[in-house]
């Protein structure tokens, strides 16, 4: 089972290394010391923390998508009847089309916090790392 380094899990997390030694101080998440002294997270523990998070995130909207990302609107450009609008999660960026109508009206500028739900039939996983 691979093991992450606390600055590594608060990556993964999309927090600060502070929250992440915050969470196990409140014994959120449990941390131990590594072959080289450092302090390292169960990747295990990890995902299963990641996916309650997420869980938890929910607004009571009934919609068949699961995957919903929270973050902040950084940029708007709109040309004609269409908006391309990014936003920033953590470090991810989404980018989505849309009416330049509905934009408008859900006031979609930069500052905004917003949720980016994504519906897709095809996801496609990377691996990161060796083996």
């Amino acid at each position: 089972m691979p093991h992450f380094r606390l600055s590594e899990a608060a990556e993964i997390l999309g927090v600060s290394d502070d929250t992440v030694r915050r969470w196990v101080s409140q014994d959120l998440l449990t941390s131990h010391a590594d072959d080289a002294g450092r302090q390292v997270i169960d990747g295990a523990q990890i995902a299963a923390f990641a996916r309650a998070r997420a869980s938890s995130g929910s607004g009571g909207e009934r919609v068949s998508a699961r995957n919903r990302i929270s973050g902040i609107v950084t940029e708007v450009l709109m040309d004609g009847l269409m908006a391309q609008v990014e936003v920033t999660a953590g470090r991810f960026r989404l980018t989505s089309l849309m009416s330049r109508e509905a934009a408008v009206e859900m006031g979609l500028e930069p500052g905004v916090a917003a949720t980016v739900v994504i519906k897709a039939t095809t996801a496609i996983i990377e691996r990161e790392g060796p083996r």
